[in-house]
């Protein structure tokens, strides 16, 4: 393994210890779980199979350029960066994708001052940038996990104009939902 392939292991184990610490103090709410469990059961195994036939070693795939991984690096930390920074401004209003929350908030400041989803946001760019620094491989993650997020946020924007008909509205006109400027 390469320094820059533990200090990214790292930063990912630290992150989602931190995740689901801070998790314990959110509001509680009602999860879609029953509708999506066999989906995420079947991601999770496929996570546990290919890590397991140890098929992101190949070294055809392997990045192997020290400016690529300073690349990646650099993606991969802003990208926490932003999760993390976005669910502070969220704070106990976070959730799992697709919750509804008792007592919700419309959170626009922050990170959510210019994009309504900035946490998949933010997860979707570490991914990136683990994929440029350790391994192409990688880009399977990211294709996975960025369309359940784009699904989440879909769902997630109906559940927001239903709770806040005056005012999510024109929040979501002044944004982007995942990316500023862009989408």
């Amino acid at each position: 393994m390469q320094v820059i392939d533990l200090v990214i292991l790292v930063g990912w184990v630290v992150f989602w210890i931190y995740w689901l610490v801070v998790a314990a103090d959110a509001k509680s709410g009602q999860t879609p779980w029953g509708r999506f469990v066999g989906v995420r059961v079947v991601i999770v195994l496929l996570v546990l199979l290919l890590v397991r036939t140890r098929v992101f070693k190949g070294p055809h795939a392997v990045v192997h350029s020290s400016l690529l991984e300073g690349i990646g690096l650099a993606v991969f930390v802003l990208g926490l960066g932003l999760a993390v920074w976005a669910r502070v401004y969220l704070g106990r209003n976070w959730g799992m994708p697709m919750t509804r929350k008792d007592e919700p908030e419309l959170v626009t400041s922050g990170p959510y001052r210019k994009v309504r989803h900035p946490i998949y946001s933010g997860i979707i760019l570490a991914m990136v940038g683990t994929t440029v620094a350790v391994s192409l491989y990688w880009l399977v993650a990211v294709v996975v996990l960025g369309g359940y997020f784009l699904y989440s946020a879909v769902v997630e924007e109906r559940n927001m104009t239903r709770t806040f008909p005056d005012s999510y509205p024109d929040y979501k006109r002044s944004t982007k939902m995942l990316i500023p400027f862009v989408l």
